[in-house]
């Protein structure tokens, strides 16, 4: 089974699908983890990020796995575990450059599917019922207000930010998401849409795996 949720930032998507994964043994696949694979990859080999033929080619050869262990999700790039390694800034400084080239793009996508077609697993960002995982059994889009988007997003940060500066940030970048060229942005068509605004995780959890049994239940009726 294929379950996708995508959303606006600091909706709620990440930490739900990571519970979801764990309370269903879903394999979790994060997208972001696997560009920062990529960068650390590039890091440690020397390859020059501003070489995009170079990069697209080691996103295309390096194998990259997911696995739960201690009710974390833990991320293998070629058999070894790197998922503290590559939450440095400077792998994530490397990763926001290289997810900007189409070939990366395209080859992590493939790699997402062949994970689909693998194993039960739940992936959450801004395209992938739309773009990735078209055709998925459950896709869900997630929302929330704004302000209470911010709020959360301050809390996140440990209330180092702003909360005006923060919410500036979040209407900026759905802007930048809706308006891309390159995989905007918007709810899938078929989408089943959770308002997270007045949610506690612990809500936006259940509210999910409701919609996957359900979607169970119609299958097996469906057999009858």
């Amino acid at each position: 089974m294929i379950v996708t949720i995508d959303g606006t930032s600091a909706s709620g998507k990440s930490t739900t699908a990571k519970e979801v994964a764990r309370k269903l043994g879903f394999v979790y696949i994060d997208t972001g983890a696997m560009y920062r694979a990529v960068a650390l990859y590039c890091i440690e080999n020397r390859i020059d990020i501003h070489n995009r033929k170079a990069v697209a080619d080691v996103s295309h050869k390096i194998d990259i796995r997911f696995e739960f262990g201690n009710d974390k999700n833990h991320i293998f790039l070629n058999n070894k575990k790197v998922t503290n390694l590559i939450r440095t800034e400077e792998v994530g400084s490397v990763a926001s450059t290289i997810a900007t080239y189409k070939y990366v793009r395209r080859n992590l996508v493939e790699k997402q599917r062949e994970m689909g077609r693998k194993e039960n697993v739940i992936c959450e960002g801004r395209d992938i019922g739309t773009v990735v995982f078209k055709d998925a059994d459950v896709k869900i889009y997630m929302d929330a207000d704004l302000i209470e988007r911010a709020q959360r997003r301050q809390r996140e940060l440990e209330r180092t930010a702003d909360l005006q500066s923060v919410i500036e940030s979040l209407k900026k970048r759905d802007e930048q998401d809706k308006m891309r060229v390159e995989s905007p942005l918007k709810i899938p068509e078929d989408a089943v849409i959770i308002d997270t605004t007045h949610l506690s995780i612990e809500d936006e959890v259940e509210k999910v795996i409701e919609v996957i049994r359900q979607y169970e239940y119609d299958k097996k009726d469906e057999r009858r």
